[in-house]
């Protein structure tokens, strides 16, 4: 880290000696005993502009405040909803890279949203989240011996359809949610089975991304398997990148891959218990309001957001009206990175 950024941080610390008593609790809460690189997280999200990254913190701080999100951890989902959420928004963890960062993987192309109400997303993905930033991330460094504070992500594109423009309103007020209040979370993005639809798509969002961001991205040939071996263990592979040849399958015939977004993977069932258990924790101290009261405003996009959403919209238009592209256009590989 250079002089430079070090001043910075030394500034913002400064800064947050000013929050007032609930945006210290929440701060606490964020950084989990590691306030200096939770303060380096917000500066890079704002290109360690002292000022900008200031007003990033105090408003996500004020965000968690009005929206509770300290208590989110302890509002579970109803089960039968839950499981409903968990096979329409395609979100889990499959395990950890070599370098012992969690894989979070995300099945964009299959997700529907189509099974709760927007709020119930909304609030699952928050769950994950600060479950991610509370309990995955803290047990990580510990079992490292070192600071572990992002993740890789394996982006799914299987299925990615015209059809997903209907999405594009909620996973954009998701995506700003994320980019607000959880800035650098994630070490490298991996996007695997893309179809034409994703390579079209791709061309048109990359020159509108961020530099930082658009070094994270790297598409993979077809399943991405031989590429994700370097980084991850066959076991941590996500089970929609373990396609197999003759070969391969024979050397990991004893190896079962789960489908990690399921409700009864391991991963979601431990969030789920863990969930149960603050919720029973908290009402016995009375600190929480009833099961499912939880609700968070969706924001409107960001400039960045709304912008690479609207091309999106247009491109997806273009190639329905153009090239007569149906709803079920799928399984073209995108080659290179």
């Amino acid at each position: 880290m250079g002089m430079g950024n070090e001043e910075a941080i030394k500034q913002l610390q400064t800064l947050m000696e000013n929050v007032d008593e609930q945006q210290n609790k929440s701060f606490q809460n964020l950084h989990q005993g590691y306030p200096t690189e939770t303060l380096a997280r917000f500066l890079k999200g704002r290109d360690w502009n002292v000022a900008k990254a200031h007003k990033m913190l105090i408003d996500c701080l004020q965000w968690r405040v009005e929206n509770e999100i300290d208590n989110v951890l302890a509002k579970p989902i109803q089960a039968d909803l839950y499981r409903a959420v968990r096979d329409s928004q395609l979100l889990g963890m499959s395990g950890y890279t070599k370098e012992g960062l969690p894989v979070v993987a995300v099945g964009v192309g299959l997700s529907t949203f189509d099974k709760a109400s927007d709020k119930h997303y909304v609030q699952s993905h928050i769950q994950l989240n600060e479950y991610r930033d509370r309990v995955i991330l803290p047990t990580a460094t510990k079992k490292q011996g070192r600071y572990i504070g992002t993740c890789v992500k394996v982006l799914d594109m299987t299925g990615l359809k015209l059809s997903a423009l209907s999405q594009l309103r909620l996973l954009t007020s998701i995506s700003t949610i994320d980019d607000l209040n959880y800035p650098e979370m994630t070490d490298t993005y991996y996007i695997v089975n893309a179809p034409y639809v994703f390579s079209a798509c791709w061309k048109v969002v990359k020159p509108l991304l961020q530099e930082r961001t658009r070094k994270k991205v790297q598409v993979l040939q077809g399943c991405g398997k031989e590429e994700l071996l370097k980084i991850m263990d066959y076991a941590s592979l996500p089970h929609f990148c373990t396609k197999e040849d003759s070969k391969s399958s024979r050397h990991h015939a004893s190896l079962k891959t789960e489908n990690c977004f399921s409700f009864d993977h391991g991963f979601h069932q431990q969030l789920y218990n863990y969930i149960k258990q603050q919720a029973i924790i908290m009402e016995k101290s009375s600190q929480i309001m009833r099961q499912g009261s939880f609700y968070v405003h969706l924001p409107e996009p960001n400039a960045d957001d709304a912008k690479i959403a609207k091309n999106i919209e247009t491109e997806f238009n273009k190639m329905d009206n153009q090239n007569g592209f149906s709803n079920s256009v799928n399984g073209v590989a995108v080659n290179g990175h």
